[in-house]
């Protein structure tokens, strides 16, 4: 081999590494972008569920006085 064969092969292997370097670090930033959205949608889920189990809570508060009053109204007739 002498020289002239050496640098076309090692341009080619310059940009072969080039290319694999730029192919991962896309799949990377895909892989991120996507761990990013399940994160944001987790949290908006989160959230909901927080307000949803808050406003559940609030009902059956109001469920558990209107019980209660019900159960005065019985003991004083009764």
């Amino acid at each position: 081999m002498n020289g002239s064969t050496i640098i076309p092969i090692a341009v080619l292997v310059i940009i072969f590494a080039s290319v694999t370097t730029i192919v991962v670090s896309y799949f990377r930033l895909q892989r991120h972008r996507a761990d990013a959205a399940s994160l944001a949608e987790y949290r908006s889920l989160a959230e909901r569920g927080t307000v949803q189990q808050e406003t559940m809570g609030a009902q059956l508060a109001e469920l558990g006085d209107r019980g209660k009053a019900v159960e005065k109204l019985l003991h004083s007739v009764g």
